[in-house]
């Protein structure tokens, strides 16, 4: 039994996609044993009296032949509904990146003044009614703003993102090569300021450590060079050739969000790579930090998964057999989550009863080995510890290992999300309209930017 649920604890897709991974880091950085071999030579050659050994030529971690791809080349799409509280901060984070003439806004019948704000931060604004949802939005603004034939790379930009100063400069060579169509933008969590409750701050901990897990053991090697199997380009903050976006059926009618189905759409009509690294594309995102927000928006996430999962049935390819065995693993996890409290309580009730009463009823014995403590303590609370660990490390956060004993308790919650919008995925479609969650407001800024000519 600690054999299962470690399987389900950690994922069987997890846990490959990370050997993948570990593959493919050690492929990027072969170049460090290339150059201890070539200190050893030099050192052995001038003991011996004789020329030092040149060096070969580093290679670059991003290969190809593709055209260099400049910010000036770059589009920045932002679709909002009543985002006044952080509209200025994200213009002001992407005016770093691109020229804010390449900036563009779609107001989706917002009722705050986020329109007027980005007008007044001197960006180009589109404002709709009725409310189209994010999708329709996108699509409108990729019209209006004749995206597809005035640039090269379009990036898609939530209101509450704040991308990295080196978005651009790391995640633009990955464009260097020509097969690649998109590039996955890496997700953190906006820290400042931070929640001001204690379950805000332990809610976005849990999502920081969910966004290590999926990129760094999942998501890297997902998208090394011969699999390309990522599942999703997070509509957050990611970047789209033109070429391949022109051919995106960003309007499928029906779903609840975009991303996942635009990301699907690569794949079932092959147009071609999904990249994605750690280092690159960097941006932080402000996720929920009060508990119905947050059920909220997984609900939404979840549903928008099997929404098009339904939409994208009965295909064949690499990418469609590792999607139906990662669903396979989904559900079998989410079962068990969502009975694990329930069949521990039973069982450790029936352990009781055997202590108390003897062996004599075969049912209650069975029950009382079902799920033992140490099944759930080296099943389920350590390996999960392990992945806090992980996260704790790679964040450089300590403090989140104080909150470990309890995210087993958000992975229940999620696993009965996803299981509870399953039906509702295949029984009923979505209009795509959209109510933004509660937002911290980011900074203390809340006034109009300043309109420049922002990065060149």
């Amino acid at each position: 039994m600690i054999a299962v649920s470690i399987v389900l604890v950690l994922g069987v897709s997890t846990i490959f996609w990370t050997l993948v991974g570990l593959v493919r880091l050690a492929g990027e950085n072969s170049w460090l044993l290339e150059e201890w071999k070539h200190r050893y030579r030099t050192w052995r050659s001038v003991r011996a009296g004789l020329p030092a050994v040149a060096a070969r030529p580093r290679r670059g971690r991003h290969r190809g032949t593709g055209i260099r791809i400049l910010p000036s080349h770059v589009a920045v799409l932002v679709a909002a509904h009543n985002e006044a509280l952080v509209i200025n901060e994200t213009i002001r984070a992407a005016s770093r990146l691109v020229p804010r003439r390449n900036i563009h806004v779609v107001s989706d019948m917002s009722t705050d003044n986020t329109a007027q704000l980005a007008r007044a931060a001197g960006v180009k604004v589109l404002e709709l009614d009725p409310n189209r949802g994010k999708a329709g939005a996108l699509a409108a603004g990729i019209a209006h703003f004749d995206l597809c034939r005035r640039f090269k790379v379009v990036m898609l930009l939530d209101a509450d993102t704040r991308p990295t100063e080196d978005y651009l400069r790391t995640g633009l060579p990955l464009f260097a090569d020509p097969t690649v169509v998109a590039v996955a933008g890496r997700a953190k969590s906006i820290m400042d300021p931070p929640s001001p409750t204690a379950m805000g701050r332990f809610l976005v901990a849990y999502r920081e450590r969910l966004y290590i897990v999926v990129q760094l053991l999942l998501k890297y090697g997902q998208a090394a060079r011969g699999a390309n199997v990522v599942s999703i380009v997070p509509g957050f903050a990611s970047m789209y050739r033109t070429s391949a976006l022109q051919e995106i059926d960003v309007v499928a009618p029906g779903l609840v969000i975009e991303d996942f189905n635009m990301t699907f759409e690569i794949h079932a009509r092959k147009l071609g790579r999904i990249a994605f690294h750690p280092s690159a594309a960097v941006a932080y995102t402000q996720d929920p930090d009060r508990l119905q927000d947050y059920m909220k928006q997984v609900r939404r996430w979840i549903l928008g998964f099997w929404q098009t999962v339904r939409r994208h049935r009965k295909q064949t390819g690499r990418f469609w057999l590792v999607l139906a065995t990662y669903i396979f693993e989904l559900l079998m996890s989410c079962v068990f989550f969502v009975l694990l409290l329930p069949v521990f309580l039973v069982s450790t009730f029936a352990a009781i009863q055997v202590g108390a009463f003897g062996s004599d009823w075969d049912v209650a014995v069975f029950l009382s080995g079902l799920l033992r403590p140490q099944d759930v303590l080296f099943g389920v609370l350590l390996p999960d510890f392990l992945l806090t660990i992980l996260a704790a490390v790679s964040l450089r956060k300590p403090g989140m290992l104080l909150m470990a004993p309890l995210f087993p308790l958000m992975r229940i919650l999620d696993a009965f999300l996803c299981l509870q919008v399953l039906p509702k995925a295949f029984s009923s479609a979505s209009t795509g309209t959209w109510v933004s969650p509660a937002r911290r407001v980011q900074g203390k800024e809340l006034t109009p930017v300043t309109a420049g000519n922002g990065a060149s």
